[in-house]
């Protein structure tokens, strides 16, 4: 009898949905030679394979995604940009290791420096960008790990920007993938880390010949970023995206044998995702929620938008439920500034919550002056919508 009640029981245990995933994991036989791994839709960041995630590893040149991330952002935030010429350090030109060859007191642009770290991995270039972003290589590890614990990494700490090995430098796969969905937001990051091969210093007798470390740009169909790694104690890495009928996928292996191994693996995973899982746009950004009345307003009314997108991913198998919406919107005062919270909107799935997006208002309103006020009433008045309660 006990051993039908622990039949029964493990039974119902690999039908929980921590079961399932175990059972598939096992199943479906991807990153075997991997250290560690994760896979990952982007817009929702909905995990579909995971193999020891969290296990804190030597990230290699997978670093440079976190460098990367804040160079993009520096630019974005006016403190750099693409065109600004940047005179290259003795401590970074005497970075070993991968490196587009600078020499120091040599000057290029932020551009064809980010360009040598996308593409050929350098590791003066970003330690040149690093140093121009922050005044020095310390000062630029400090916003590294700042920025991972903005980003909710548990099991990343950085101790350089270029990945190679230190005792203390370490991440994870799931860490990794994080920063990835991170930096697939910038278009272009994305431009360059799909480029499978370039030049610098082209038109002089120092030209180099930049070929992208990650093959996959060439040899996988909708591969465009973005970063391989590779140390002896790090083994061979990877952190791969690919977008394909509107779905962007994000695949990490950590601790590879070797590069082929990585690609193939990598591959298999990419392969699984796109084969099995498909996303459905419930919601744009663009879409208008309605229009309501803003109490005290310039403008009379104004439209409710949504302030993000909203994607749901599911297997390709399953069968497509009716999605609800409930609505509920604030008392509306003016002022009110676009990204302002007025309001949220619920989708629901055969009745269960799916997502809860925050709506904003489509444009800044301003408050009435008293000629506005009395303009209004007079038209209240006259139209017999006047509230006299």
């Amino acid at each position: 009898m006990k051993k039908i009640l622990l039949m029964i029981v493990t039974f119902m245990l690999l039908f929980t949905s921590a079961g399932i995933h175990l059972v598939l994991a096992d199943d479906l036989k991807l990153a075997e030679s991997a250290k560690s791994a994760i896979l990952i839709e982007a817009s929702t960041g909905k995990i579909l394979f995971e193999k020891n995630a969290d296990e804190k590893l030597h990230p290699a040149s997978m670093t440079k995604m976190m460098s990367m991330l804040l160079i993009i952002e520096a630019i974005k935030d006016g403190v750099i940009n693409w065109d600004q010429v940047v005179t290259v350090s003795e401590n970074a030109s005497s970075m070993g290791g991968s490196q587009i060859l600078l020499e120091t007191g040599e000057k290029m642009s932020v551009r064809d420096l980010f360009k040598g770290v996308a593409i050929a991995s350098g590791n003066d270039a970003v330690v040149a960008l690093a140093e121009t972003v922050a005044g020095s290589v310390n000062n630029f590890v400090g916003m590294m790990n700042k920025r991972a614990k903005e980003l909710g990494l548990t099991n990343t700490n950085f101790k350089n920007p270029h990945g190679l090995d230190d005792a203390n430098h370490y991440s994870s796969s799931r860490d990794m993938s994080i920063i990835a969905r991170e930096l697939v937001k910038y278009k272009e990051v994305l431009d360059y880390t799909k480029i499978y091969e370039d030049y610098l210093r082209e038109d002089t007798d120092r030209k180099i010949w930049l070929v992208n470390t990650n093959r996959l740009v060439r040899f996988y169909d909708g591969v465009d970023g973005l970063k391989t790694g590779y140390t002896e104690d790090a083994g061979y890495c990877m952190t791969a995206t690919a977008e394909k009928d509107g779905m962007r996928i994000i695949a990490v292996v950590m601790g590879e044998e070797t590069s082929k191994i990585r690609n193939q693996e990598v591959s298999e995973m990419l392969d699984y995702a796109f084969a099995q899982y498909k996303v459905i746009n419930m919601l744009k950004n663009k879409n208008t929620i309605g229009e309501y009345r803003v109490e005290n307003g310039k403008d009379e009314y104004v439209l409710i938008v949504p302030k993000e997108e909203a994607t749901m991913v599911k297997k390709k198998s399953d069968k497509d439920e009716a999605l609800t919406y409930d609505i509920k919107i604030k008392s509306l005062k003016a002022p009110l500034k676009v990204g302002d919270d007025v309001g949220t909107l619920t989708i629901k799935e055969n009745g269960q919550k799916v997502k809860t997006v925050k709506l904003t208002v489509a444009k800044d309103v301003d408050r009435a002056n008293f000629g506005n006020l009395f303009l209004r009433n007079v038209k209240d008045m006259i139209t017999g919508n006047m509230n006299l309660n």
